[in-house]
């Protein structure tokens, strides 16, 4: 039965065939983001296509039945100056097109017509394998990016969580349009999808509007990606030997899955070691060092697990040092509690920056989207924030003693290191 939620800043609204819409009105704004957002990406593949969601994506924009010139719909869109995109991740696949609020229904017409009516026209899948593989080698060649994939991939391995959202190049040329098809009749249906319209809008208007545009979506059955294996009993090394004038490492732990109920405290743990130029990294490695010029601590989050990580681009001559002190500052965590007017600093940054980010239509649209999407339940900002603001210095040193194990502690390395590496090997298994 169709369900609705008027008691909040937004307003949620299952449709009889399981499409979700979320709408957020902005009455400080004149633009308004129309998002739809797909429960799948690159998780959710097989080796033999891996690289489809993405290339997917890709081709939603290269022609629709209504639309059937590769140039119809950009042409469309920048005539009334949107702007729009698309991304591929490893748990969804998003596109949204952003624009004034009087052109609603362009940008509902576009964005449905793409959804629904794409040809997958085979000439043009031909075509655009070529810009596919050049992103691959873009990224491939910008370590500071490709570092997260060689690092995901020594703590997942050959398993979907392992793969490049990407794909491997020898594969993108494999990929037959009889495959794109059926991969998109697999994932894109009603029950799969949200339509996330925020801005300058009537809720009302907008889901009637989305309930015309949106009138011939295939229905289907969820499913669910293949849940990952994790096996680990000491910590892990993998290097990626380059030419680069920087040693990029991300160095981090196994940490926990969405649900866990110690997100909060793993979120304010990542702030205080590396979340901006006052944390304790950034002080120790850039400010009183000079080791590197990035520095920075984050999550990841998937269903049922996750990652706590440190990336930085450090001087190749001061790789040991520098490994040495990121380690000595996740041990000092383990050993003593955050002081209450260091833990006041991060949750006053938390809040902030929460503020800062929500601001645009793109970004509530997004926040509420993605929520419902991964999580099945939304809560406003103000919701979140107070969850972060409860945390307790106790439950940071507990999180920290939790997670900073051997048996959970990985490295992957870029860089144009020489020898057997046993310096670096013995730092790691030393902890």
């Amino acid at each position: 039965m169709p369900t609705e939620i008027n008691d909040k800043p937004f307003e949620f609204y299952t449709y009889p065939n399981g499409l979700r819409l979320i709408t957020v009105p902005m009455a400080y704004t004149e633009s308004v983001t129309v998002l739809v957002m797909v429960a799948t990406g690159s998780r959710y593949e097989s080796k033999e296509i891996n690289g489809i969601s993405h290339f997917l994506e890709h081709m939603m924009f290269k022609g629709t039945t209504k639309r059937p010139d590769k140039m119809d719909i950009s042409h469309e869109l920048d005539s009334i100056g949107a702007e729009y995109n698309a991304f591929t991740s490893k748990e969804y696949t998003g596109y949204y097109v952003k624009c004034a609020a009087i052109k609603i229904d362009t940008a509902l017409d576009v964005i449905s017509d793409i959804f629904q009516n794409s040809k997958f026209d085979g000439k043009e899948m031909d075509i655009e394998r070529g810009p596919i593989k050049e992103e691959i080698n873009m990224f491939a060649d910008q370590p500071a990016q490709h570092i997260s994939e060689i690092y995901e991939s020594l703590l997942y391995g050959n398993q979907p969580l392992g793969w490049d959202i990407g794909g491997e190049k020898k594969i993108i040329d494999a990929i037959k349009r009889e495959d794109m098809v059926k991969y998109f009749s697999d994932h894109y249906f009603d029950k799969n999808t949200i339509v996330a319209i925020a801005g300058k809008i009537d809720p009302a208007s907008a889901k009637e509007k989305v309930s015309r545009y949106f009138d011939n979506v295939r229905d289907n059955k969820r499913n669910e990606p293949p849940m990952v294996s994790e096996k680990q009993d000491a910590p892990a090394l993998k290097i990626e030997h380059k030419k680069t004038d920087q040693s990029h490492i991300n160095l981090g732990f196994r940490a926990y899955g969405r649900f866990d109920p110690k997100l909060e405290a793993l979120e304010l743990t990542a702030v205080i070691l590396g979340g901006g130029m006052s944390s304790r990294l950034f002080v120790e490695i850039r400010e009183k060092r000079g080791l590197a010029y990035r520095i920075r601590t984050s999550t990841a989050i998937y269903n049922e697990t996750g990652h706590f990580t440190t990336y930085a681009g450090l001087n190749n001559e001061n790789l040991t040092k520098a490994l040495l002190i990121i380690l000595a500052e996740h041990r000092k965590l383990i050993e003593e509690k955050v002081p209450d007017k260091e833990l006041k600093r991060v949750k006053d940054r938390i809040s902030g920056n929460r503020a800062i980010s929500l601001e645009t239509s793109d970004e509530l649209a997004s926040f509420y989207c993605e929520q419902e999407l991964l999580e099945h339940k939304i809560r406003t900002p103000e919701e979140r924030l107070a969850k972060i603001l409860a945390v307790t210095a106790d439950e940071i040193q507990a999180v920290a003693r939790d997670i900073f194990k051997p048996e959970k502690l990985n490295l992957a390395l870029i860089g144009p290191l020489e020898g057997d590496n046993s310096e670096i090997k013995k730092i790691i298994d030393s902890w």
